[in-house]
């Protein structure tokens, strides 16, 4: 038996409907004769624009709405950008594949200038404490500007918000056919990229064996491992997606390599380090490089931003 038919649901930003119809056109290519529709869901984070999302709570903002819709059996799965997928889910719920990844890095937009050539004081542009906290950590002269939104409101942001550069994620751009508006691809040595970030990730109920054996070829192992050794890492440190918290795995030769970085907000206090191992070792590889970065100054670090966050929820003065 075959499914004849599959609802996939989506947000409906640009980027959301390019992945949900990259999704749909491999659907088709691989199960000729399927009927596979795209249903667009409007979640939390798509419509509180006007607050950062740390302030927001960070956790499940873009995903709530579209895992109510395949528990309520108005959609068969969903297709997430993987950064914004929260370590746990609701029960019968599960990521089934993460697909290769595009590239993972940032990538800055200015009116042609380098990171490291703009001006003292610069007003750049970005959503991400992790990339607030690592770019403050090299330029401490910058002006972090909290920008939210779809990825074009915010490139038009440089000129309405009279700043000097944005940062985005690079896979976004590249899947929009944007990337002759970025002045530099940022190494990950500067900015270590958000958990998953580059990676789809396709979530179903874990007990419908038809849409799992449907979806299964979607999955890329080499990225799906590293994704989980990321994922790990932050499920381990207790982290949403608005903590200063950033992890790269690369797997080469069946070996996996995973970065991590816990840093401050305002940058001036971090932790990095790395480890490697066999790829399908890779929950254990993120809880183990977790658990060195908690030790050796992680722990006191994210204590200091809870705190802060607390107060600030309360209006407490820190």
């Amino acid at each position: 038996m075959s499914l004849k038919s599959l609802k996939i649901g989506t947000r409906g930003s640009q980027l959301a409907l390019w992945q949900a119809n990259w999704v749909k056109s491999e659907l088709e290519k691989r199960h000729p004769g399927m009927e596979v529709s795209l249903v667009i869901i409007k979640t939390i984070g798509d419509k509180i624009l006007d607050v950062p999302l740390a302030q927001v709570g960070g956790k499940g903002l873009f995903v709530k709405e579209l895992e109510e819709a395949m528990l309520r059996g108005d959609i068969h799965l969903a297709v997430h950008s993987m950064k914004d997928v929260p370590t746990e889910f609701p029960d019968g719920l599960g990521i089934h594949c993460i697909t290769e990844r595009e590239d993972p890095r940032d990538a800055l937009i200015s009116r042609g200038i380098r990171f490291n050539d703009l001006r003292q004081g610069a007003r750049v542009g970005t959503s991400a404490l992790r990339r607030q906290a690592q770019l403050l950590a090299a330029r401490p002269d910058l002006e972090m500007v909290v920008i939210r939104g779809n990825v074009e409101t915010r490139i038009r942001k440089l000129e309405t918000e009279n700043l000097d550069a944005v940062i985005l994620a690079a896979a976004g751009l590249k899947r929009l056919g944007l990337t002759d508006r970025v002045a530099e691809y940022l190494p990950v040595e500067l900015s270590l990229p958000a958990i998953g970030q580059g990676a789809l990730g396709i979530e179903c109920r874990l007990d419908d064996e038809l849409v799992r054996e449907a979806i299964g070829f979607l999955n890329h192992p080499d990225t799906s491992f590293a994704v989980r050794a990321e994922r790990a890492l932050l499920w381990r440190c207790e982290g949403g997606c608005q903590v200063p918290i950033a992890a790269h795995g690369q797997v080469h030769d069946g070996i996996l390599k995973l970065t991590g970085f816990i840093a401050s907000v305002d940058g001036s206090c971090s932790v990095r380090g790395s480890v490697s191992g066999a790829a399908d070792q890779c929950d254990t590889l993120g809880i183990e490089l977790a658990e060195r970065l908690l030790k050796t100054g992680g722990r006191d670090i994210l204590h200091e931003v809870y705190r802060r966050e607390f107060a600030e929820e309360r209006e407490i003065p820190v």
